[in-house]
């Protein structure tokens, strides 16, 4: 059996898959990288749960192998148009009043899914105002916001979970394969952000509540099939926790205080609390597989 020499999401790849990977860029090297891609799916059966290629993780498994010289990909076909980085200098359209008081002396937020009329206030809210930015969101993912009376008050984001958790994996009880195969049921709350001017006592846990209520329906709706499970990562170094803990999320240990940098994990010394919220009654039998 062949050495593993490059790992990527889980996936263990020895010399036989570099030599494959090589013949077909040979093989279809004039029709671009897309076409690799997905014929690189094909070969592989590398299909998201609702049946779709998984076009973006093949296009990235390639990139990241060139990178390490492991392989040649065929120049780009058009020019790459994502080079440059979006600017949100325009203004949309949307009311700043402030607000205050306690989340009981106003209506109950309504949470509703963006659609792309939506998308750039969205993105111009997480840019301007949250301390990490708008959010790269590929593959499965899922963006709320939260309005009162009309008035955007808050911005959510789920997206696919992350692979490398050990203390959320043994608070599963996962072993590799279920891992590798039921890792799709759990999303990942990647942004939370409540509007600067928006000070209302006890909003964000009820708006994450909201958001949670909101969630499996959603993503059943856009990916066809359930989650069964939510996570989210606490900065400790600015935050406490304390919406999630009032929300019902579960605190389950630490990270490592490292972050991966395209396929290296890289230590940069603050560590994130973990915190667990189950979508579904019996969420630990359905990510195991378990039968009884």
């Amino acid at each position: 059996m062949d050495q593993v020499v490059f790992r990527y999401r889980g996936r263990q790849l020895d010399n036989g898959d570099i030599r494959f990977i090589r013949a077909l860029i040979g093989r279809y090297h004039d029709k671009g990288r897309s076409y690799i891609s997905r014929m690189l799916c094909q070969s592989w059966h590398w299909v998201q749960p609702n049946g779709k290629l998984k076009e973006y993780a093949a296009r990235d498994l390639l990139l990241r192998l060139e990178e390490q010289g492991a392989i040649e990909l065929p120049p780009r076909l058009t020019v790459k148009n994502n080079l440059k980085r979006k600017s949100f200098d325009q203004i949309p359209l949307f009311v700043k009043d402030p607000i205050s008081g306690f989340a009981g002396d106003h209506p109950k937020p309504q949470i509703h899914l963006v659609n792309a009329q939506d998308k750039y206030l969205w993105e111009y809210l997480l840019h301007h105002y949250h301390y990490l930015g708008v959010p790269r969101l590929v593959g499965e993912h899922i963006r709320h916001l939260a309005h009162i009376n009309g008035q955007v008050v808050a911005c959510v984001a789920w997206a696919s979970a992350a692979w490398k958790i050990m203390p959320r994996d043994r608070f599963i009880g996962w072993d590799e394969a279920a891992k590798r195969k039921n890792l799709h049921l759990i999303a990942n709350n990647t942004r939370f952000l409540i509007l600067p001017w928006v000070r209302i006592k006890y909003l964000a846990s009820r708006v994450l509540a909201l958001s949670l209520k909101r969630l499996p329906m959603d993503w059943q709706r856009a990916y066809d099939h359930p989650v069964c499970l939510a996570e989210t990562f606490v900065d400790l170094s600015r935050f406490e926790g304390t919406c999630y803990r009032a929300a019902n999320w579960q605190y389950v240990g630490q990270t490592k205080g490292s972050a991966k940098r395209g396929n290296q994990y890289r230590f940069h010394g603050q560590p994130k609390a973990i915190y667990l919220y189950p979508l579904k009654r019996h969420f630990g039998r359905l990510l195991r597989d378990d039968q009884g």
